[in-house]
């Protein structure tokens, strides 16, 4: 009975499953061919919407074609009418050309008919003339032979005649105003050359530039004086043997003599003094220091005075080297004249006498300037070339023009004058040696002297320094003492003596003292 339960149980769930199929495949059918037909009506509703579109688009393009032909066409219309307002204008010019050509036509025909009756009024006049001449010339012609029988003489000789005495007398009177201009030309230039040099001469006022040999150094009281002298004149000494500098403490009241024939050392030794006075301070070491600043002063006040100089005369460019030069030659002397004076007077006497004969006076100032710069040798090698050479070697090295330094190599005649600028510095140079007491021949030959005399000297080994002192009666030699011994020193005395006596002529007696001193220092740190 269960078995049978289960069975119907069974069968009616397979029915059951049996019509839920059937009934889920009737409903997914149905649904099918609802979507279907919902897509058909959706695709029918957009081809209908599309081809509303495509009609309305069609017609705006349509009404956009018609309204830019219209638009092109009106175009082309104003283009049309803007060629034919151009034509009409044209056409305007035209007529108007042939009108006035027709008018300047007839204006020719005028012409050309006066100058066809005045032609033939000329031909008539020619006409005229040539008659006329043949009645002058048959005239002349019975003149001449006239003429011929009174004088016996034919045409030809007569004319050779003449011709003969003109020439002769043309010469004379040629050769007489030749001569007569030749003088004047001379007497002309030589006024003018004359009356340039005067007025640059009288444009320049420079005082006499007389160096001497000594410096006075003043001093507040003669207390100072002892202590400057040092105990046992070891300060003294030493002041002499760092300068090179004779100095001479005498009965002069509030002053000190420095004697030297180097103004770079008294100028030295004068600055020296001053600082170590100003300083209370008086010893060797200190003397030594003191002396050595100095020295860098001095140097740094060349390069100054050479700036300055170079300033006040309106130089530019120059290079560094050559304004050291320059600043140098206010220490040197020329046959006793200043050097930087000296060379400053040139400079503008070229200048002016440049300005007076049409040069560039600013180059013939820079010449003028430069012209000595070979007087301040900077080694003992330089000494034996010329000073003209030497300038215009260094000018050359340091960049100057062609025409500055043929000036300056040319002025004492070594080479050859290349350019207007040679002669004028070479003049200059005489006008500014020439005046009365710009110069002293014995002072240059004394201070030569004194420099030979210290070149002997720096002749022999181990020498440091050597300083001609007491207007050259005294020869002080510093020696090393690393390479000079005690003996050697005595040795060398003598020695400098004979070649002193030997090689050079001097009055009176040189004494040599030979300097030897040995330092031990060492520093505590």
């Amino acid at each position: 009975m269960e078995t049978d339960t289960i069975l119907i149980i069974v069968s009616c769930s397979a029915l059951g499953i049996l019509l839920g199929y059937i009934v889920a495949k009737a409903l997914e059918k149905n649904n099918a061919s609802k979507i279907i037909k919902n897509a058909k009506e959706e695709s029918s509703a957009i081809l209908r919407q599309a081809n509303a579109e495509g009609e309305s688009i069609k017609k705006d393009k349509l009404l956009q074609a018609k309204e830019k032909f219209i638009e092109l066409k009106s175009e082309h219309e104003k283009i049309i009418l803007a060629r034919d307002k151009k034509l009409a204008e044209a056409e305007k010019r035209t007529r108007d050309k042939e009108s006035q050509v027709s008018n300047e036509l007839s204006k020719n025909k005028k012409l050309t008919q006066e100058i066809e009756e005045k032609v033939k009024d000329y031909d008539f006049r020619l006409e005229f003339l040539e008659k006329k001449k043949e009645e002058v010339d048959k005239a002349h012609k019975s003149q001449i032979r006239q003429l011929e029988v009174i004088s016996a003489l034919s045409a030809e000789e007569a004319k050779s005649q003449l011709i003969e005495s003109l020439r002769n007398e043309a010469k004379s009177d040629a050769m007489a105003y030749i001569q007569e201009t030749v003088e004047e030309a001379k007497l002309t230039a030589q006024q003018e050359a004359k009356k340039i040099i005067i007025n640059t001469i009288q444009r320049i006022g420079t005082e006499e530039a007389i160096d001497n040999c000594v410096s006075v150094f003043n001093i507040e009281s003669d207390d100072v004086k002892g202590r400057i002298i040092g105990r046992e004149g070891r300060n003294i000494r030493a002041i002499e043997a760092a300068t090179g500098v004779e100095i001479i403490v005498d009965d002069t009241p509030e002053a000190i003599i420095l004697s030297c024939f180097d103004s770079v050392r008294r100028e030295v030794a004068r600055l020296s003094l001053h600082k170590l006075v100003t300083d209370g301070r008086i010893h060797p070491a200190k003397i030594e220091e003191v002396v050595q600043k100095t020295q860098k002063q001095i140097e740094q006040e060349i390069i100054e005075v050479g700036k300055r100089t170079v300033i006040d005369l309106g130089i530019h460019g120059l290079h560094p080297e050559l304004i050291k030069l320059v600043g140098r030659m206010k220490y040197r002397s020329s046959y006793g004249q200043n050097l930087l004076q000296h060379s400053r007077e040139v400079a503008k006497l070229c200048g002016v006498m440049a300005a007076e004969l049409g040069l560039n006076p600013k180059i013939a100032k820079r010449a003028g300037l430069l012209h000595d710069i070979g007087k301040v040798p900077d080694s003992e090698s330089d000494i034996e070339t010329p000073h003209a050479i030497l300038g215009m070697q260094w000018a050359e090295k340091y960049g100057e023009k062609p025409e500055v330094c043929n000036a300056i190599g040319a002025h004492h005649d070594e080479i050859e004058m290349t350019t207007l600028l040679a002669p004028i510095i070479q003049v200059c140079d005489a006008i500014s040696g020439a005046r009365p007491g710009a110069r002293r021949q014995v002072l240059d030959s004394y201070i030569q002297r004194l420099k030979d005399l210290e070149d002997v000297a720096f002749g022999f080994n181990g020498v440091n320094k050597a300083y001609a002192i007491q207007a050259g009666r005294e020869l002080r030699v510093m020696v090393e003492s690393d390479r000079v011994s005690d003996e050697q020193a005595a040795n060398l005395s003598f020695e400098i003596s004979q070649k002193i006596q030997t090689d050079m002529t001097y009055p009176g007696q040189v004494k040599v003292t030979v300097i030897r001193e040995t330092r031990a220092v060492n520093i505590a740190k």
